[in-house]
């Protein structure tokens, strides 16, 4: 499967969406911007036309960021699948790994939370059988992160 590259036209509009959100976004652009208007008045232009031009450049820097922000979203959801696949597909190759952990992400935020605390019980019943503490102290933070990751995944 080929990956499709944006073209010329997209990256050019990408990197300049990049550049002017940064731009306007720095707080001498903001105070640059206050002058801009303070001196449009004092020299006497009507307002509707600089109220007309802010609008628009606001609604363009803000469709500029959020095109930027959608694609970043993007490609952490592609990561965000991609790592699922994985570890199911570990939890599927692993002796003693209950199958029923892979695809836990599409469960609902209760059903999840019952699984990492028996998740977490059977690491503690395992005792020294499941090697020292600072292991097991490592696989209950790990199983903590993903619920964590899960239920963020989950609001957005």
């Amino acid at each position: 499967m080929a990956t499709q590259h944006p073209s010329i036209l997209v990256q050019l509009g990408n990197r300049m969406s990049d550049l002017m959100s940064k731009l306007f976004a720095h707080p001498y652009m903001q105070i640059g911007v206050i002058i801009f208007c303070v001196v449009w008045f004092a020299i006497g232009f009507h307002a509707e036309s600089l109220t007309a031009a802010l609008s628009i450049l606001a609604i363009t820097l803000t469709q500029m960021v959020l095109n930027t922000q959608y694609e970043r979203e993007s490609e952490d959801r592609k990561r965000d699948l991609a790592m699922h696949a994985k570890l199911d597909e570990l939890l599927h190759a692993m002796k003693g790994a209950r199958d029923e952990m892979a695809g836990i992400e599409e469960l609902e935020e209760e059903e999840i939370a019952e699984l990492k605390e028996e998740v977490k019980a059977a690491i503690e019943a395992q005792g020294d059988r499941a090697g020292d503490p600072q292991e097991r102290a490592t696989a209950k933070a790990a199983v903590e992160q993903a619920t964590a990751k899960v239920r963020r995944n989950k609001r957005a």
